[in-house]
């Protein structure tokens, strides 16, 4: 009579290290997922993927012979009531020279709200070389209704571009920002309309009225 208790016992591991094999890629693929956001976007920064500019905290001290003309763009979200535009449309700077340039928000809307900008530069492949000091894409802004802002960024294009062969074409690099709104700001709320206050009752004048009776 063959032991069946046996044959089943080497069964039951393989099943067990199948089911084991299973859980161990669901939770690693759980795990990827959370962590492909910020690990896609730590690759952007370092390589510049799709125009993406790099952040310094400080301009360089070289400056190289190469100009560039730096153009600005502005878009907006149709969901944010705003007005956004460069105030220059285009500036040259020489690599690792400090340029200074503003754009112009206006919030069209009844109420107060906010907005986040995007960003990156064309060429692509350029965004590696180009460093923002310091930019108002850092945070998020807020506007009253009917107010308007000028917002400043501070950038340099890194001098090492004049030693990337694949980058000797470029002399033109445009510099685009969208809005769109945060909708997980925490709005504060501007002076309150005087028009909707109730009048403060005159109590001197009513008891002088008093008085006089």
């Amino acid at each position: 009579m063959t032991d069946r208790s046996t044959g089943e016992e080497p069964q039951a591991r393989s099943n067990g290290r199948v089911a084991f094999i299973c859980v161990s890629v669901v939770v690693a693929m759980i795990g990827l997922s959370y962590a492909s956001v910020p690990l896609y976007e730590l690759f952007c920064r370092v390589t510049g993927f799709g125009g993406t500019t790099q952040v310094a905290e400080s301009v360089p001290e070289q400056v190289g012979e190469r100009m560039i003309t730096v153009r600005f763009n502005a878009d907006i979200s149709p969901d944010l009531p705003w007005a956004f535009q460069p105030i220059e449309r285009a500036m040259q700077v020489r690599v690792g020279e400090a340029g200074l340039a503003f754009y112009r928000a206006t919030n069209q809307a009844a109420q107060t709200n906010a907005g986040t900008a995007t960003f990156n530069v064309t060429p692509l492949k350029a965004g590696q070389y180009f460093n923002k000091v310091a930019c108002f894409c850092f945070t998020e802004q807020q506007l009253s209704s009917g107010e308007s802002m000028d917002m400043a960024v501070s950038f340099f294009v890194d001098p090492a571009i004049e030693e990337d062969r694949n980058l000797d074409d470029v002399r033109t690099i445009t510099l685009s920002y969208t809005f769109f709104p945060d909708l997980d700001a925490v709005i504060e709320d501007p002076v309150g309309d005087l028009s909707q206050a109730e009048p403060e009752t005159d109590q001197g004048s009513g008891a002088q009225e008093t008085s006089v009776n």
